[in-house]
C-alpha cells in the first residue's frame, strides 16, 4: 500500500477550470514561485497506458522495475476499470528556469515529466535533473500529484506527494511541501474558479527565458545604483527596472526563420528557429552592433543602457529631462519635437524604438517602413492615440487595450511588416509590445507597398476627420483607396492633423493651485466633517469617541462621500480644480495630513491610528520620504481643530506653532500665489 498524504481544499469549479489552473502552474510557475524566472514547455503527446509505461523509463533514465510504485501512483484506483486501454493520457516535459542570481554555476538543469490523466483530472509531476556530465537524476522523492475529485457533491482539490518522508527541498526549484499546500494549492483553487482566457500571449514568448534571466540579473546589478540618484519625480524603481527589462529584450532579441516546415513546428526544442541579435550579425557577416533611434525617449535611460552595451544610437524627445545631464557624453540624446514627415526618416538606422511614445506610437511602423527596406521597429503602446488625435473605440466586445494593440498591428501590416506580438516582464499594466522584424513583400515591390501605405494613411486621416465632424465611421475599418490611386512617393509632410506634445509639461495633481485656494477647500471640508452629528442623521466615525493623550475628548468628525463633498464646494471651485488637470479627490488625497480617503468616502485623519500596523505600503514610503522634513510644516490640527492636535508636540511630525518649525532639508512644493 502506498502511503498517501493529501491536503484538500474545497473549491467551486468544474474540470475545465482545473485544467486551465494547472496549465498556469505548468507554463508560468514564476507567478506563484517568485524564485523562478519561468519555464520552457515541450509539446504534449497523447498516449495510452502501454505507451506511457514504455516511455517513462526512457524519460527518467530508470527501468520499469524501479517505476513500479510510480505506475501504481499514476493509475490510482483505476488500474483495472478500462482506463488502461484508453488513449487518455498526455505526457510532456518542462524545464524550470530559476532566477539567475539563485542558479549557481554548475547547477543541474531542472526538468519535470508532466503526466496528465484526462479521465481522473490528475496532473503528476516527475522531477528529473540533467547533470553537467550528461547523467539523468530521477528525484523519485519529489513526485507529486494535483487532482480534482467530486466528493459529497463538492469538487475538492488535493495535492499528494508520492513519498512525503523523502521530500527534498532546495527552496528554489523544489519548494517545501508546506509551501505547496499552503501557497500553491489555494492559488490553484482561485485560478480554477476565476479561469479566463487571456487576450495576450505569455510573457517573453519570443526570447529564450534562461538567457533573459542571466542578462537581466547582470544589467539589474549594473544599473541599480540609478535608483539612488534618480532626480525625476517619477518612481525610480519602476522606470529603472522596466528599462533594464526592455534592454534585455533587445540584447537577447530573437528573430524567427520565416519558412519552417510544418513537421518541424511540432517540436520547437529540436529546431533552431531563434536567432539572437548577435546571431543576426553573424548570419549577415556584420561586425558592428545594430543601431537604433528611440523616438520619444523620455528619461533616456533605455538609450543610456543600449549605448553603454555598445549599440550606436540616440534618443529624441520634445523635452529634456533633468537626468539627461547625469548620463555623460557617451549617451546621445536630442531635445527636438518630432513630426511625421520626410524630415524624420532614418535610412541608416537598423531599429526604431517607440517605448511608451504616446502620440508617436501609430507612426512608428510608418516611419520605419519609409526609412528603409531593412529598418525594423519595436513599439510598446501605452496611451491610446490614432494617427491624428485620440483613438476612438469601435469594438465593445474587446478590452480597450486589446483593441488598441490590434489597431497598431493593423498599421504595421498596412506598412508591409511581418508583425510579432509579445508580452514583456516589466512592472507595468501596459506591457504588450509589437515588433516589425521583416517585410511581407520583396524589395523590388517597394513602390507598390508605398502606394498601399499612402492610401491607408489618407484613409485613416479622412476617417478621423469624418468622425470628428459627426459623420458615421465605418466599423470595419478606415476607408482605403486601394489600387494605384496613391502616390508611390511619400509626401514631405504626411502627418496631417498630428499634434506633437507641448514642450512644457502641464503641472498635474493640483500642485499648481494657489495655496490660499487649497487651504480654503481643506478648511471648508474639514469644518463640514467636524460638524456632522448623529442627531443630524450622519453616523460619526468610531474615532469620534476616542480621547487624546491627555484623556480629553478628541472629535474625529464624521464622513462624507466624494459626491457630497463636491456638492458642498459648488461649481466655481470644482471648475477651478478641473482646469488644473486634477480633481477634488486628488486634492483631498494630496492633503494627507488632514484627510483619509477610503472607498470613496472622506474622513478626518486621526494620527493616533496611523501606526505601523495600519500603515499601507504607500503610507510607509511617504513616512520614509518625510523623515528628512520633520517639523518643516505647521500642524493643521494644532491650528484649526477645536480640540487641537491629538498627538503631543514630541510625537507629531508637524510643527505646533511657529517656534516649533525646523529648517527644511528638501525643496518645498511650488505653489502659485
Amino acid at each position: 500500500m502506498l502511503k498517501r498524504c493529501e491536503v484538500n481544499v474545497e473549491v467551486k469549479c468544474r474540470p475545465e477550470g482545473f485544467w486551465s489552473a494547472t496549465e498556469v502552474w505548468i507554463q508560468k510557475p514564476h507567478v506563484a514561485n517568485k524564485r523562478l524566472c519561468g519555464a520552457k514547455v515541450s509539446e504534449y503527446a497523447d498516449v495510452d497506458a502501454d505507451k506511457l509505461r514504455h516511455s517513462l523509463p526512457l524519460l527518467t533514465g530508470t527501468s520499469e522495475q524501479e517505476l513500479t510504485d510510480v505506475y501504481r501512483f499514476l493509475h490510482g484506483h483505476t488500474a483495472n476499470n478500462g482506463h488502461r486501454g484508453a488513449r487518455s493520457w498526455r505526457i510532456g516535459r518542462r524545464t524550470v528556469v530559476p532566477k539567475a542570481d539563485l542558479n549557481h554555476e554548475g547547477a543541474n538543469a531542472y526538468k519535470e515529466i508532466i503526466v496528465k490523466d484526462l479521465i481522473r483530472q490528475v496532473v503528476t509531476f516527475l522531477p528529473v535533473e540533467d547533470s553537467r556530465d550528461g547523467q539523468v537524476i530521477f528525484r523519485k522523492g519529489n513526485i507529486y500529484q494535483i487532482q480534482l475529485q467530486l466528493k459529497a457533491d463538492d469538487w475538492v482539490l488535493s495535492l499528494c506527494p508520492l513519498r512525503p518522508d523523502e521530500w527534498h527541498s532546495d527552496g528554489v526549484a523544489y519548494p517545501n511541501l508546506s509551501w505547496l499546500t499552503a501557497e500553491l494549492l489555494p492559488k490553484l483553487a482561485r485560478w480554477a474558479t476565476e479561469s479566463k482566457a487571456s487576450e495576450f500571449k505569455s510573457t517573453l514568448s519570443l526570447i529564450p527565458i534562461e538567457k533573459y534571466s542571466v542578462l537581466y540579473q547582470e544589467l539589474k546589478s549594473k544599473y541599480k545604483e540609478m535608483v539612488k540618484v534618480w532626480p525625476e519625480v517619477t518612481d525610480p524603481e519602476k522606470f529603472v527596472f522596466e528599462d533594464v527589462a526592455i534592454a534585455c529584450t533587445f540584447l537577447e532579441f530573437v528573430l524567427f526563420i520565416n519558412i519552417i516546415p510544418e513537421s518541424l513546428k511540432k517540436d520547437m526544442n529540436m529546431c533552431s528557429v531563434q536567432v539572437l541579435w548577435h546571431e543576426e550579425r553573424a548570419e549577415k557577416g556584420l561586425t558592428s552592433k545594430q543601431s537604433f533611434v528611440d523616438l520619444g525617449c523620455g528619461n533616456g535611460l533605455l538609450v543610456h543602457i543600449l549605448n553603454n552595451e555598445g549599440h550606436p544610437g540616440k534618443g529624441i524627445d520634445v523635452r529634456k529631462r533633468k537626468i539627461w545631464s547625469m548620463y555623460g557624453p557617451d549617451t546621445h540624446l536630442e531635445e527636438k519635437a518630432i513630426t511625421p514627415s520626410s524630415s524624420f526618416l532614418f535610412p541608416e538606422t537598423d531599429w526604431l524604438i517607440g517605448n511608451h511614445s504616446d502620440e508617436l506610437t501609430p507612426w512608428i511602423p510608418i516611419i520605419a517602413a519609409r526609412s528603409s527596406y531593412t529598418c525594423r521597429y519595436f513599439a510598446l503602446p501605452c496611451c491610446f492615440f490614432d494617427l491624428c488625435g485620440k483613438y476612438q473605440r469601435r469594438h465593445c466586445k474587446k478590452s480597450q487595450y486589446r483593441e488598441y494593440i490590434d489597431f497598431i498591428s493593423e498599421v504595421s501590416t498596412a506598412c508591409g511588416f511581418q508583425t510579432d506580438e509579445d508580452c514583456l516582464r516589466i512592472p507595468s499594466t501596459k506591457r504588450v509590445c509589437l515588433i516589425g522584424r521583416s517585410r511581407t513583400y520583396e524589395r523590388t515591390e517597394e513602390g507598390l507597398a508605398e502606394t498601399r501605405r499612402s492610401d491607408y494613411i489618407r484613409g485613416r486621416q479622412a476617417s478621423h476627420r469624418g468622425s470628428a465632424n459627426g459623420a458615421p465611421e465605418d466599423p470595419a475599418g478606415p476607408p482605403r483607396r486601394g489600387g494605384g490611386l496613391g502616390s508611390a512617393e511619400p509626401e514631405s509632410d504626411w502627418g496631417t492633423g498630428f499634434k506633437p506634445r507641448d514642450k512644457e509639461e502641464p503641472v498635474r495633481n493640483c500642485a499648481a493651485l494657489p495655496r490660499c485656494f487649497v487651504e480654503g477647500v481643506v478648511l471648508k471640508v474639514a469644518t463640514a466633517l467636524l460638524g456632522l452629528t448623529a442627531e443630524a442623521g450622519k453616523e460619526k466615525d468610531e474615532e469620534s469617541a476616542c480621547s487624546d493623550q491627555g484623556g480629553n475628548k478628541w472629535d474625529a468628525g464624521g464622513s462624507l462621500s466624494i459626491r457630497d463633498v463636491a456638492e458642498l464646494l459648488g461649481q466655481c471651485t470644482l471648475q477651478e480644480l478641473k482646469k488644473e488637470c486634477g480633481g477634488l479627490q486628488t486634492l483631498l488625497k494630496n492633503s494627507h495630513q488632514v484627510f483619509r480617503v477610503e472607498a470613496g468616502r472622506v474622513h478626518i485623519r486621526d494620527w493616533r491610528r496611523s501606526g505601523p500596523a495600519q500603515a499601507t505600503q504607500a503610507t510607509s514610503k511617504r513616512k520614509n520620504q518625510m523623515s528628512g522634513a520633520r517639523k518643516t510644516r505647521l500642524c493643521w490640527f494644532h491650528t484649526h481643530h477645536p480640540h487641537g492636535c491629538p498627538l503631543s508636540i514630541e510625537d507629531c511630525a508637524f510643527a505646533h506653532g511657529e517656534e516649533d518649525l525646523q529648517p527644511s532639508t528638501r525643496p518645498l512644493k511650488k505653489f502659485r500665489n
